[in-house]
């Protein structure tokens, strides 16, 4: 029996040994680097094992107390660290982040998806060597945080938020109590919670049955329903239990609405703390190019008509002067659009290189996943923005105005369906909002009938060009010759 003799490839042992050997070792970026693992009850920390004395170990458990942060923050600046990562787990990780920026060591925020495919290392020490190994050789990317002034605006923009979903919910109880009482005042009028609303509302808690005199609380102009149907709708079985949890709700709903007024003035209190913004010379403002879109006469917007919930100070003259533009001028921004806006990125648009960067880190933009030359899915990745949300909801208020960027929803929208046409018309919202930031330029409308005329001619050359692919010409038919034939 013969056998071959085997030659050694390029692709045997030999080879994968000198591979090896001719790799190069990975470059240390932040050789002063530690790692936190954030928890609810302790923080496990990791230093360079070359930050310790011999024999003595580079990790350290701290408590979550204060006089256990401040001590985890004087045993880092005792090793020698200048910069240190950390896991956003939950709101643990706010105190010592701000505990380590006052000591003036960089702290790094690492989004956990970065980390948690990770095979193995599931316990705390494991963790947070893990983490300085990593940031050591510059491999875990920041996530955003805003400056101080705007976390502290966020803080209350957010609080006022969690109050107006609060007293929708008180909302929902009354109506609630009124269905089973089978009043149907809430479908008598626009708003339980307008002017005649609230007087029958309250009325009724006073003691009063009669609907002949409840009725005659309504307001005059309401075209909702007739006299004669609001008194229909106000009788009903009129029982104790019910109404006790009808009284309690609107004191809730009442309690919401005051501690919203007391929010809006701490809001405006700390608008006025913020530094105003560094508007251009005009010199510097005529460099940049035109828009070849821009109307030459563009026409003013609308005055924005108040709207529920929104705060009743006039907040944009504040938010004017931080953001060295008015940004409410443009479509679909209003003024609680822009404040959380403002409260959730600042004014810095500096921090993303470029607005498509900006509307990646929204969760705006199609997340392409090609293999083998076929696009898998471009469905958007699933971020929880909340400016995301109030461009979207901003881009439903401009779907049937009548300017381009209504013509563009409408356009998206047969395309891509109301969800689709949303997200596409947020995208544009939002590389608006870039680029005003950026360049302080105060917003110029695009004239609609120039805007059509070059999205006409965009879909006549793809017609030309696909006629064209499939070997025809298309010929242009006057109005006579299409009546002749």
């Amino acid at each position: 029996m013969k056998t071959k003799k085997l030659t050694q490839s390029s692709h045997g042992p030999k080879a994968s040994r000198q591979s090896k050997s001719k790799r190069q070792p990975w470059k240390v970026i932040h050789p002063h680097a530690a790692g936190i693992d954030i928890g609810a009850t302790e923080h496990c920390v990791a230093v360079p094992p070359d930050a310790v004395p011999a024999g003595a170990s580079n990790v350290r458990t701290f408590g979550c107390f204060t006089e256990n942060i401040d001590e985890m923050v004087e045993w880092l600046k005792a090793s020698g660290v200048d910069t240190v990562a950390m896991q956003s787990t939950g709101v643990y990780w706010i105190v010592p982040f701000q505990k380590l920026e006052a000591a003036g060591i960089k702290a790094v925020m690492v989004n956990a998806h970065m980390l948690k495919l990770v095979p193995g290392r599931k316990t705390d020490v494991q963790e947070c060597q893990w983490i300085q190994q990593l940031h050591t050789y510059g491999l875990l990317s920041a996530s955003f945080r805003p400056d101080d002034g705007i976390c502290r605006l966020r803080t209350l923009v957010r609080h006022r938020a969690n109050l107006v979903s609060s007293g929708a919910e008180y909302i929902l109880h009354m109506q609630k109590a009124l269905t089973q009482m089978n009043i149907q005042l809430h479908h008598a009028v626009s708003h339980l919670t307008g002017e005649t609303g609230l007087r029958i509302l309250r009325a009724i808690l006073r003691g009063e049955r009669d609907p002949e005199k409840l009725v005659q609380l309504r307001d005059p102009q309401i075209s909702r329903s007739t006299q004669p149907e609001m008194i229909k709708a106000l009788k009903g079985d009129w029982r104790p239990e019910l109404l006790f949890v009808l009284e309690q709700s609107l004191r809730g709903w009442e309690f919401c609405q005051e501690q919203m007024k007391q929010c809006d003035e701490r809001i405006e209190d700390q608008l006025k703390q913020l530094p105003s913004a560094t508007v251009p010379s005009a010199a510097e403002q005529a460099k940049s190019a035109p828009d070849p879109l821009a109307s030459s006469a563009p026409r003013p917007k609308a005055k924005q008509s108040h709207k529920r919930n929104e705060p009743e100070r006039d907040l944009r003259p504040e938010l004017t002067r931080i953001c060295g533009i008015d940004l409410t001028a443009a479509h679909g921004l209003r003024l609680l659009t822009v404040l959380t806006l403002v409260s959730e990125t600042g004014v810095d648009m500096g921090k993303w290189r470029s607005a498509k960067a900006f509307t990646s880190w929204l969760g705006l933009n199609p997340n392409n996943k090609v293999s083998g030359g076929r696009i898998l899915s471009s469905r958007t990745r699933k971020v929880v923005n909340r400016v995301a949300i109030a461009l979207r909801m901003g881009a439903v208020g401009v779907a049937e105005t009548q300017t381009w960027l209504g013509s563009f929803h409408r356009r998206m929208r047969g395309r891509l369906g109301p969800a689709g046409a949303n997200t596409a018309t947020a995208r544009k919202l939002a590389t608006v909002v870039y680029h005003l930031l950026k360049t302080k330029e105060p917003f110029i409308d695009r004239d609609l009938l120039v805007y059509e005329a070059r999205v006409f001619r965009h879909k006549l050359a793809r017609i030309k060009h696909q006629a064209k692919t499939l070997g025809y010409e298309l010929v242009q038919i006057n109005e006579q010759q299409q009546i002749t034939e």
